[in-house]
């Protein structure tokens, strides 16, 4: 059904979702117009020309063409041929499980790696003796716990990242058990209390 002859509530619905998954761009480490044109491709069942994603978002042909770029390396959004067309169309990666995994992996990879690299620069040039000084030792060893906390970090990551792949949901579920068994031991008198029975069923 082309865009313009959807029924309102319907458009209403994709839009909004194109609006809000645009201002949750910076929470996945991409821009607005990128997010806005993934959620775009994401809501619609058919593949959508350039054109379309144009005309649907009231961006020019470059900025579609640059976001579109960046989404195929990504690997959020793949190309569709259709046989007699000469036009490129473009259809979002539907399983949530696989976009989600995407989404940390390329942020991982050109976000918090390119840190971690700069802050193992940074504290290796506490070396030299004009930084000897007790100061410049205790920022050195703020800057060591950092690094040690994004190595963490990633570790977590890539260790996760099999299992999101998978689609392992009952592991993530028991994992996520296991950390709110172990933060409810740690919980002080007067603290708030759980139901832990209601809680247990939220993930059966």
């Amino acid at each position: 059904m082309p865009s313009d002859l959807k029924p309102e509530p319907y458009r209403q619905a994709v839009d909004e979702f194109v609006l809000l998954w645009g201002e949750m761009a910076s929470a996945w480490g991409i821009n607005k117009t990128m997010a806005q044109i993934h959620a775009l491709l994401y809501a619609e069942s058919k593949p959508l020309d350039t054109d379309t994603i144009m005309r649907e978002l009231g961006i020019s042909r470059g900025n579609a063409n640059m976001n579109l770029r960046n989404l195929l390396q990504w690997q959020l959004v793949y190309k569709v041929h259709f046989k007699g067309q000469r036009k490129d169309y473009y259809s979002a990666e539907k399983d949530i499980w696989n976009m989600v995994a995407t989404l940390i992996r390329e942020r991982q990879q050109r976000e918090i790696a390119p840190i971690r690299e700069n802050l193992i620069a940074l504290y290796e040039s506490f070396q030299s003796e004009s930084m000897e000084t007790e100061e410049a030792q205790e920022f050195r060893e703020r800057i060591g716990n950092f690094i040690e906390f994004l190595e963490m970090f990633e570790r977590f990551t890539n260790a996760m990242l099999p299992y999101i792949n998978k689609k392992n949901l009952k592991f993530l579920k028991q994992l996520v058990k296991m950390a709110e068994a172990h933060q409810s031991m740690k919980k002080k008198p007067g603290d708030p209390v759980v139901n832990k029975k209601n809680q247990d069923e939220s993930y059966e």
